[in-house]
């Protein structure tokens, strides 16, 4: 239910990170992309936790080059997103508690995790999608450890990866973009209509209310109001 914001960046290097998340505190949710793991090492107060969805992503990739080992990896960490649904099902939204029930429920499951994958990755291939899953999930160890004492955050940052779907298939299909300006304005409307669909809100209604009532406003006016989180649409 909350909003999406998109920001328009040429890159996607440490730079481009930094100035994008400059003074941000808090716990940062992402994939192993290294930008964000630096930026996290070099700011005190951001913690990094990492996505279990893409780390088994790596081994559902492996699962036809050694069937056996890989599915063991999966039913182990289908344990922890067993434990997700209960507690989503029990409405546990306190992060303080779930992050209790996370570390009691999950912790042997995890040491389990490691000492297995710890097995398997010397048995396969370095450069083999087995021998991948496992360098990038022990990579990412750390930050994956860390998820379960954030109760605040999910397993994996999925809910970022299908608010972005849309404009991930659209720049297959646009070509060029334009220039960084069109590319921006893009980011806006992109974080318009996301935000629309999370709040329920169809984003064609929402637009034509927004494009008649912005012309009679004045930029003292409180915009408040036309905020997706906000609008309610005119009688």
């Amino acid at each position: 239910g909350s909003d999406v914001v998109f920001d328009w960046r040429l890159g996607r290097g440490y730079d481009e990170a930094t100035s994008l998340l400059d003074g941000f505190q808090g716990v940062l949710q992402s994939d192993g992309y290294g930008a964000y793991e630096r930026f996290a090492k070099k700011n005190e107060h951001v913690v990094r936790v990492a996505c279990w969805a893409h780390a088994r992503r790596k081994f559902v990739e492996a699962e036809s080059e050694s069937p056996q080992a890989v599915r063991m990896v999966l039913g182990l960490i289908g344990h922890l997103y067993r434990y997700e649904h209960k507690y989503d099902d029990a409405q546990l939204h306190s992060p303080k508690l779930r992050a209790i029930r996370r570390l009691a429920d999950s912790t042997q499951t995890l040491i389990r995790i490691e000492k297995v994958v710890q097995i398997l990755r010397p048995r396969a291939r370095p450069k083999s999608r087995l021998g991948k899953a496992c360098t990038y999930l022990l990579g990412q160890w750390e930050a994956l450890l860390s998820i379960p004492r954030h109760g605040q955050v999910r397993l994996d940052n999925n809910l970022i990866e299908n608010a972005i779907r849309p404009f991930a298939v659209g720049k297959k299909n646009f070509l060029f973009i334009g220039s960084p300006e069109a590319g921006q304005r893009s980011a806006i409307i992109y974080s318009i209509i996301v935000s629309c669909e999370r709040h329920g809100i169809d984003p064609l209604a929402y637009m034509t209310d927004l494009l008649h009532r912005l012309p009679t406003m004045s930029n003292q006016d409180d915009l408040d109001p036309l905020l997706p989180s906000n609008w309610k649409e005119a009688l």
